[in-house]
């Protein structure tokens, strides 16, 4: 017996007394560029969220709310779910997107073929998903093995935009270049290295329930510039080669503020935390992480650096905007250099060489913080990593930054188990489904690439397991926040600063906004005014 879950919302956007003006460019200068124009990188998902609907979306809160699915049902036991699609849509390359390739895109996701899969749904709910079934022209049952209840926050990331399946039949690299969705804008052309070049879909009928309108977007087309370079991308909206930018630069953050439009979201998912490396010395040994957390003013770092544009986050395990955020974790690990002092004294470290590194053994107290640079960290924020540096040498750690090329952090360079002590990272997501991705433990001899900190707790896994099968409310996000309560008491993460999304907008650019939790800027409802 299936239990109706969503008296779902009508499509139609507020009435507004006045059209908004159509056509124009929009000029959008963000920062990099991925190597494919989707997949599961959240940088794919924010083009990804340009031509391509999902079946269902997210507001801030954690409401799902209608996509191309305006309604759905779940059954008694939590493992039946039955979608049904709007009509009379279709890809930008004719074809109708129905039941059928709602199907065939599970099915690719899910596929064995690392040229074919999506990694993210891989991830997310492989080990759970059964089968999914085309019941008629318009409706989809997924069957899963087990609950799992975040199974339609999942559905809702952009990475699970639905794509033509007739488009993807012409192969990986065809894709790459130029997948085919249905959503506001086609992709014209990617000159790589520096744009790729969006058109009006002037046949759009798809629209979120959360969008300010319905039908197509008011702008002619789109501009997604490559300038990486921070001061270059806000120099360009500045003399009005953009129109709206991403990530605004922290030293331009106040300007910014008082000269353009500028809007600022929190993404969930884990923060941009400090993952320490718990397998090996000396970060195998609590009171060394613990110390090495109490060894500088990560908060003071992050103030000076960033000049209010993104805020400090001490709650290492997952993001302040996330609902099942544990908020008296925020204050953990204050700066307290005598405390780490102690800490380390009593882990063995009592000798210093003339350096003033502390030694046990012989060996010196080194810490190689390793990262994606300009990929995974931004400048600002590698600025704050050399004040953390200098402050943690004051106790004793020989703390070495090990920047690394975006080209090379694909490759693994300094990402294997023995190459760092310490890897800053974030996992973009909504909320806390993304713990059994970050902490799922070893299987035999295949490793979890995904834990950094290789940390491996049976309770924390146990705890994650009962809250993803929890319906509800109340209970998981007591069962998740305690969760995040472990792994802040292990120090196998240390908090450092959210993963913030801005964009500054030129006055004459309108109704720019963010798209739900993880943050996707959109522009299907943009416009230009004189």
């Amino acid at each position: 017996m299936l239990a109706a879950t969503a008296a779902l919302a009508a499509f139609a956007g507020p009435a507004t007394a006045q059209e908004p003006p159509r056509g124009g460019i929009i000029q959008y200068g963000h920062a990099q560029e991925p190597p494919c124009l989707y997949g599961s990188w959240i940088q794919q998902w924010y083009l990804q969220r340009q031509f391509s609907d999902g079946l269902v979306t997210r507001t801030n809160d954690g409401t799902i709310r209608p996509w191309l699915a305006t309604s759905w049902t779940i059954s008694d036991d939590k493992k039946t779910y039955v979608f049904e699609i709007k009509p009379e849509v279709k890809f930008t390359d004719g074809t109708p997107l129905d039941a059928k390739a709602i199907v065939d895109n599970f099915n690719l996701w899910l596929d064995v073929d690392p040229d074919k899969r999506n990694n993210a749904a891989t991830l997310y709910f492989k080990e759970h998903f059964q089968s999914a079934e085309a019941t008629g022209p318009l409706t989809v049952k997924v069957q899963l093995k087990r609950p799992y209840q975040p199974f339609l926050t999942v559905l809702s990331h952009a990475t699970h935009g639905i794509l033509s399946p007739t488009a993807l039949a012409r192969g990986a690299q065809v894709n790459c270049e130029q997948p085919v969705g249905s959503g506001p804008f086609i992709i014209e052309k990617w000159n790589r290295g520096q744009d790729v070049v969006f058109r009006r879909n002037p046949n759009y009928n798809s629209a979120p329930s959360t969008a300010k309108h319905q039908g197509p977007a008011y702008v002619d087309g789109l501009a997604w510039k490559f300038l990486k370079e921070p001061t270059v991308r806000y120099g360009s909206l500045v003399t009005g080669e953009s129109d709206v930018i991403y990530d605004v630069p922290a030293v331009n953050w106040e300007e910014a503020n008082k000269r353009f439009t500028v809007i600022r979201h929190i993404t969930g998912g884990t923060p941009q935390r400090l993952q320490l490396n718990t397998e090996f010395a000396p970060f195998d040994d609590i009171r060394v992480r613990r110390a090495f957390a109490h060894a500088s003013d990560r908060k003071k770092a992050v103030e000076v650096t960033f000049h209010g544009a993104v805020p400090f986050e001490g709650n290492g395990a997952l993001a302040q905007s996330a609902p099942d955020y544990a908020t008296d974790l925020a204050g953990s690990y204050p700066y307290d250099p005598a405390k780490a002092e102690k800490l380390l004294d009593e882990a063995g470290w009592t000798t210093r060489d003339d350096r003033g590194v502390r030694l046990k053994d012989g060996k010196p107290l080194t810490v190689r913080i390793t990262y994606g640079a300009g990929s995974h960290l931004t400048a600002d924020a590698a600025q704050a990593l050399q004040i953390i540096q200098e402050q943690a040498r004051e106790v004793g750690f020989d703390v070495v930054l090990r920047p690394t090329t975006q080209a090379e952090w694909y490759a693994g360079k300094n990402r294997g188990p023995r190459d760092y002590e310490i890897q800053p990272a974030y996992w973009t997501a909504s909320s806390a489904e993304v713990f059994q991705i970050s902490w799922k433990p070893d299987v035999g001899s295949a490793r979890n690439v995904n834990n950094a900190s290789r940390f491996q707790d049976p309770k924390l896994w146990a705890l994650i397991q009962e809250a993803d099968q929890t319906f509800d409310d109340a209970r998981r996000k007591a069962l998740y926040q305690e969760a995040q309560g472990i792994l802040v008491d292990s120090a196998a993460v240390i908090g450092f600063i959210p993963l913030p999304v801005s964009l500054a907008s030129s006055p004459k650019l309108k109704d720019v906004w963010i798209s739900g939790a993880v943050g996707e800027p959109v522009f299907h409802d943009a416009y230009f005014v004189k």
